[in-house]
C-alpha cells in the first residue's frame, strides 16, 4: 500500500466500482438469460405443476383425515385454507397447460393472485394441519419450509450462474449429471 491514505481510498474506490461494473453487467446476462430462455421457462411451468398437484394431494389427504372428527380452530383453518387452496391450484395447473402449449407466460393480473392466494392458502393449510396435531408440529413445518424455499434457491441459482458462465470447472462438491452408460449415480 502507498504511504498516502487519499491515494489509497482512490485507487479502492476505483478497483470497487470496476468490481461494480462486472457484476452489473453479469447480473444483467443472467437475468436476460433467465427471462428469455424457452427451455428455463418451461422447466418453471413443469415445477410448478408438480408443486401444485402435489399441494393437492397433500390438501385431500389433510382435510380427509380431519373429516371425521370435531374440528378446533386449527383444523377448521386447515379445512378452509385447502377448500380456497384445491380449486385454485387445479385452475393453476390448466393455466400452465395452456402455457405450455403455446409456448408463453401468461400476463393476467389475476393468474397472478390467483398464485399467490392458492400458494399462501395451501401453505396456511399445511402449517395449521401440522399445527393441530401439535404446535411444536406446525412450528417445525413452517420453519422447515422456509428453509426448504431458501435450499431451492440456493440450489437454482448456482446452476444458472453456473450455466450462464463460459465453460468453466465445476466448483468443489459440485459434479456434472452424466447420462454415458454405465456411468451413473449407483455405479460406484
Amino acid at each position: 500500500m502507498n504511504e498516502d491514505p487519499a491515494h489509497d481510498a482512490v485507487a479502492l474506490r476505483k478497483a470497487a466500482e470496476q468490481e461494480s461494473r462486472r457484476l452489473s453487467q453479469e447480473a444483467e446476462r443472467l437475468t436476460q438469460r433467465l427471462t428469455q430462455d424457452p427451455e428455463l421457462g418451461e422447466e418453471w411451468l413443469r415445477q410448478e405443476d408438480l408443486t401444485y398437484g402435489g399441494l393437492i394431494a397433500i390438501g385431500i389427504v389433510m382435510v380427509q383425515a380431519l373429516l371425521p372428527y370435531p374440528l378446533d380452530t386449527s383444523a377448521m383453518t386447515c379445512v378452509i385454507a385447502f377448500a380456497v387452496a384445491i380449486p385454485l391450484l387445479a385452475a393453476l395447473i390448466m393455466v400452465n397447460r395452456q402455457e405450455q402449449f403455446r409456448r408463453r407466460r401468461t400476463s393476467s393480473r389475476i393468474v397472478a393472485g390467483a398464485k399467490a392466494i392458492a400458494q399462501g392458502a395451501a401453505f396456511l393449510g399445511l402449517v395449521a394441519g401440522f399445527w393441530h396435531l401439535h404446535w411444536i408440529a406446525g412450528v417445525v413445518v413452517l420453519g422447515s419450509s422456509l428453509v426448504a424455499v431458501g435450499v431451492h434457491s440456493a440450489g437454482f441459482t448456482a446452476l444458472e450462474w453456473q450455466s450462464a458462465r463460459p465453460a468453466q470447472e465445476d466448483p468443489p462438491g459440485e459434479q456434472p449429471l452424466d447420462d454415458g452408460p454405465g456411468e451413473g449415480a449407483g455405479d460406484d
